[in-house]
């Protein structure tokens, strides 16, 4: 009865059922996996974005597929301020980046084509992807210190069926960035087996210091198609609000024609809300606050964790932006068994490395976005157990 593109084990894990029954029984878990701003304890100027959502215009209904002239208009400006110029045809809204994946898998594949992602990254690919009946197939990132892609596996990845390769930039959770040799090869590569780069930058904004090698957004590619993801969730920690967009990159002929392509795809939609768009100036504007106060969060609870790990039996994986920070612990248990441990006996909440694909163990995924005393305590509890281990795995 039901469709295919439904496969998934809706079954919970251990790990869910465990916090399910901590929240029941009452316990306080200090939860280190906390993705949702809104909900991180910071200040947001209600006074200013409340007023903003009651314009009189937004009654007015005037679909536009590509999004309203002026709420394109504002991401333009948002590009500026960050020294990057883009015009506002080149921008096309959507309620997501979630969103804009779907209108890119319906614009490049057909159903059985393949789209590569990076592994490890969020877990959300699969299912998006499965939604438009498209295959997904990793490409490794691999760890020598510092984050890097493994381009010789990617290359050797692609098959006929192959339309599009995904990069997070930065990636999540690694918070590791595009270098500039890796673009290099990456656009060679593409140009050559006729490929799309997906380049999801929502996280760009958050970046943990210089690096000249850094590639930090590709809207300014011309040589390969290219579809440059963000949005108003994490720039400014308004996920609630249901806007993003995708900036088209690459050669001028190729624009025009995924354009029109696209916006057929959107028309058919219409799913950005005139109230949001109507307010997106405003509600961009109003999130640079909110956005440096994430900004000062992550820095000093990632200063915390490297710290605090110094001395112990855990380390900190090198990470360059983002909201997220990857431990390594001591090989004396699963990862799954670690969780269920912190959560069990310190009632701690983290997330494993096998949610994310990493290839080995122990590794947890830590949000940075916790508040600030959850964040440290719940910090110093995992570490005391890792005090206590000892011995590898068998």
């Amino acid at each position: 009865m039901f469709s295919t593109r439904l496969p998934w084990d809706l079954r919970p894990n251990r790990l869910n059922e465990l916090l399910e029954a901590k929240r029941r029984s009452g316990a306080a878990v200090l939860d280190l996996t906390e993705s949702n701003p809104t909900r991180a304890g910071f200040a947001y100027p209600e006074k200013e974005i409340l007023p903003a959502l009651s314009d009189s215009r937004s009654l007015l209904y005037e679909p536009s597929a590509a999004g309203l002239p002026k709420a394109r208009e504002a991401v333009a400006a948002y590009y500026a301020t960050r020294g990057q110029t883009v015009a506002p045809e080149r921008i096309l809204l959507t309620a997501s980046t979630s969103e804009a994946y779907s209108y890119l898998f319906k614009l490049l594949a057909d159903p059985g084509d393949e789209a590569l992602v990076p592994r490890p990254s969020y877990p959300l690919f699969e299912f998006l992807a499965d939604l438009e009946a498209v295959r997904v197939a990793p490409y490794p990132l691999r760890y020598h210190g510092r984050w890097e892609m493994d381009l010789d596996a990617l290359a050797g990845a692609v098959t006929e069926r192959t339309r599009a390769v995904v990069v997070v930039n930065p990636n999540n959770p690694t918070g590791s960035f595009l270098k500039q040799e890796e673009h290099e090869r990456l656009v060679e590569l593409c140009a050559a087996r006729q490929l799309a780069i997906l380049s999801d930058e929502v996280f760009s904004d958050y970046v943990f210091g210089p690096d000249s090698r850094r590639v930090e957004s590709l809207v300014g590619e011309e040589a390969v198609p290219t579809f440059c993801l963000s949005g108003l969730s994490k720039i400014a920690g308004l996920p609630q609000m249901k806007v993003g967009w995708m900036v088209l990159a690459g050669s001028p002929a190729w624009r025009r024609a995924a354009r029109e392509r696209l916006e057929l795809i959107a028309d058919t939609y219409l799913s950005v809300s005139t109230p949001v768009q109507q307010a997106l100036p405003r509600l961009l504007a109003f999130g640079i606050g909110v956005r440096e106060q994430i900004a000062a969060r992550v820095r000093g609870n990632l200063e915390f964790l490297r710290s605090a790990v110094q001395g112990t039996s855990c380390g900190v994986l090198d990470v360059e932006g983002g909201w997220y920070a990857t431990l390594e612990l001591p090989r004396t248990r699963t990862e799954e068994d670690w969780c269920l441990e912190l959560l069990g006996r310190h009632h701690v909440l983290a997330q494993p490395g096998f949610f994310y694909d990493f290839e080995s163990e122990a590794f947890l995924v830590l949000s940075l976005l916790t508040r600030t005393e959850a964040f440290q305590e719940g910090v110093r509890r995992l570490l005391e157990q890792a005090r206590t281990e000892s011995g590898p795995l068998p």
